[in-house]
């Protein structure tokens, strides 16, 4: 095979047997995986949570919450199509990513302003940003190893390492900074590691040379002579208003969602009367004017192909289907996973516990760091003449990521424990709508509710106060016999200084809220404790992916390699057996119940099973559709597998933002029953399809 002599240049300078420039690329997509998943995790949190305390969000409800999150996670997955698309014909994908990548930096810095302008604004760069950037670095991937395809696999997993850490340190730094310090530095931070990714990149441009440049323009010729099977792949004039009707009736869909909701405007009438029967009109309207008419679009275009091309898109298609219901439970780590860590999961360790933790979290924090440094030393090393100043703002990036690490160790390894004397309130149980007292079905003993005794705490000759003694923790010294006032945030009760105190009853008085302060005095320290943070948990996606990638890579690689359908079916069932386990760790939260929080031990246990069932389906996705879509008709299936993404995305944030209400009417454990059953039931099904699935591809691997 004749070798492009830009691509032999390109191979001169390698790292760990790779061209220099794959490095690049993996840092320039670990920055911008540092800033999408590290204000990911931040959203949900930050929107939910109250607006009053050391550390105010904008309380508002979970529906809405992730109504506004499931629209910007659905589009994330549109935009990139047309992203592509404009790559391929007019800007090339180095001028995409940069182009991408600074959309991206205006967005998060708007994020970090906290109001309700600068956040939609920012939400909607991000998305338009990430339509540049996501399918044009993997693009830039694809065209440097296009005449060495045999080293294409070994790039691309280097390549999702970054992606990886990228997600691992964003979620573990920008998630610190923000529930420790302040909402304003988390997002602030993803948008100056997305900026230090985008100058990196652009200053790296001597390593690719004509790689990744504005495209020239083909005669259908040169087209013809570079892909094998090509013919022109021509849309009619139906395919063009049915794509044109679809697309908008979509957008307009996902728009209207949270707009009704939050600020109570609909862009679609909210019902539809035909005769004596009444329908959801936005859900009308999408099945009838999106769906169908998509449906036929799809299929006629299907039907056009040869008889073996139309089996394996069929087969792809079948695939998106049950893509959906992965990506809708997957995807509650975003949303309604991120509410349970922070208010149904004990996360306040101390003793050997609390001993125990920090040292994990110093190998978890360091540990990759350590690895990831030594990959820049070995980019360093053969790149610094070239590219010196790329080096130079990836040096520096990675010194305040060091920065940062060191000082959240630090800081957690310096918090004390502090015991408090305080009181303690039990008020008799009663009924929501009947107002009876409850006893106990067995003992016939009274019910009692307790709380810690609040300056608006009211007492009845019904209540019983005690005295009781409590733990918060704290950076200054303190000493014992000290007047302390906190309040109780997210499981943990939190000291306040004057300044901080001053605030909260101003809000208190503005808003007419009573008054949630504790008054205590303080007994003496306590031995180590720390607080979780809620973000902490979503770190362990990452980290069990890059504990068990290379099993299941080997996996899939011996003589018991299963089939595609069947890696779909462990996965979801998997999947649904994590969901399982919370169901079962969360018996007695919400409903009649009286526990409040869980151990973190299932929470744990859940991301683990998760991680196993993303591996199962991770390697059958977008290579299914490389391997059975023919090339000329790989952009339209493209497509269609991101809007299956997008699909599951809007679903996982709708199903979510039901969590207050289905824990309200019925528990926890019946809210993860619906993400353990529909999961698993979906994996049964497309386990009894693998036959079928085996025809329509047609001898594809």
């Amino acid at each position: 095979m004749q070798v492009d002599p830009n691509t032999d240049k390109f191979f001169q300078s390698k790292v760990l047997g790779h061209p220099a420039g794959l490095f690049v690329l993996f840092f320039t997509e670990m920055w911008e995986r540092f800033s999408f998943y590290g204000m990911r995790v931040l959203l949900v949190n930050f929107l939910t949570m109250a607006f009053i305390g050391t550390n105010p969000g904008w309380e508002w409800s979970s529906e809405n919450a992730l109504s506004l999150f499931g629209t910007y996670a659905g589009l994330l997955y549109l935009t990139p199509i047309l992203g592509g698309i404009l790559a391929d014909k007019f800007l090339g994908y180095r001028w995409a990513v940069v182009l991408g990548a600074l959309i991206m930096t205006l967005g998060h810095f708007c994020m970090a302003l906290e109001t309700e302008l600068s956040l939609y604004v920012g939400l909607g760069l991000l998305v338009i940003g990430t339509g540049f950037f996501k399918p044009n670095i993997t693009s830039i991937i694809s065209e440097m190893y296009k005449d060495l395809p045999k080293k294409k696999d070994g790039a691309y997993t280097i390549f999702y390492m970054g992606v990886n850490a990228g997600a691992f340190f964003g979620m573990m730094l920008c998630g610190y900074l923000a529930e420790k310090v302040g909402w304003i530095y988390g997002f602030g931070l993803a948008g100056v590691f997305m900026l230090f990714g985008a100058f990196q990149f652009w200053l790296a441009k001597p390593l690719f040379g004509t790689i990744g440049d504005k495209p020239k323009k083909e005669t259908r010729a040169e087209k013809a002579a570079k892909v094998l099977d090509y013919k022109p792949n021509t849309f009619t004039t139906v395919d063009k208003i049915l794509i044109a009707l679809t697309s908008t009736v979509g957008f307009l869909f996902l728009m209207n969602d949270p707009i009704s909701k939050i600020a109570k405007i609909n862009i679609l009438p909210p019902s539809i009367n035909l005769g004596e029967a009444v329908y959801d009109g936005p859900l009308f309207i999408l099945v009838v004017l999106g769906l169908i008419p998509f449906l036929f679009l799809t299929i006629s275009r299907i039907l056009r192909y040869e008889q073996v091309v139309k089996y394996r898109m069929f087969a792809v298609i079948i695939f998106a289907f049950f893509t959906v219901f992965f990506w809708l439970s997957f995807e509650q780590g975003a949303g309604s996973l991120v509410l349970f860590a922070r208010d149904h999961t004990d996360r306040i360790l101390d003793g050997s516990a609390a001993l125990i933790f920090n040292i994990v979290n110093i190998i978890l924090t360091l540990g990759p760091l350590v690895i990831i440094t030594w990959v820049l030393f070995r980019l360093f090393s053969q790149t610094w003449l070239e590219i010196k100043w790329s080096n130079i703002v990836l040096g520096l990036s990675f010194v305040g990521v060091w920065i940062i690490a060191i000082w959240m160790i630090n800081r957690d390894l310096n918090t004390t424990a502090y015991e408090f004397k305080t009181q303690w309130v039990d008020y008799p149980t009663r009924d929501a709508e009947t107002q009876e007292l409850l006893k106990d079905e067995k003992t016939g003993a009274q019910l009692y509710t307790s709380e810690p005794y609040m300056e608006s705490t009211v007492v009845t000759e019904e209540t019983k106060v005690k005295d009781t003694v409590l733990v918060f923790n704290d950076l200054t010294e303190m000493k014992a016999g000290a007047a302390v006032n906190v309040i109780a945030e997210n499981g943990a009760y939190v000291s306040m200084d004057e300044e901080k105190e001053k605030v909260i009853r101003q809000q208190l008085d503005l808003h007419k809220r009573p008054s949630p302060v504790i008054k205590g005095t303080v007994i003496g320290p306590k031995s180590g404790a720390v607080e979780i943070t809620t973000s902490w948990f979503s770190i362990l996606n990452s980290f069990f992916i890059i504990a068990f990638a290379s099993f299941f890579s080997k996996w899939w690689e011996s003589k018991y390699n299963p089939s595609a359908a069947m890696k779909y079916a462990l996965g979801l069932i998997i999947m649904g057996g994590g969901f399982g386990i919370l169901a079962y760790g969360s018996l007695g939260i919400g409903g009649e119940g009286s526990i409040e929080r869980v151990s973190m031990v299932w929470l744990i246990m859940a991301y683990f099973f998760h991680t196993l069932g993303e591996l199962c389906v991770s390697p059958v996705g977008l290579s299914m559709v490389s391997k059975l879509v023919p090339a000329r008709m790989i952009g339209f299936m493209f497509g269609m597998w991101y809007l299956a993404i997008a699909i599951g995305n809007k679903l996982a944030a709708s199903l979510g933002g039901m969590i207050e209400s289905v824990v309200a009417d019925y528990s926890m454990s019946v809210f993860f029953l619906i993400f353990t059953i529909v999961p698993v039931i979906a994996g049964i099904l497309i386990m009894f399809l693998n036959p079928v699935m085996k025809k329509l591809m047609k001898g594809a691997e």
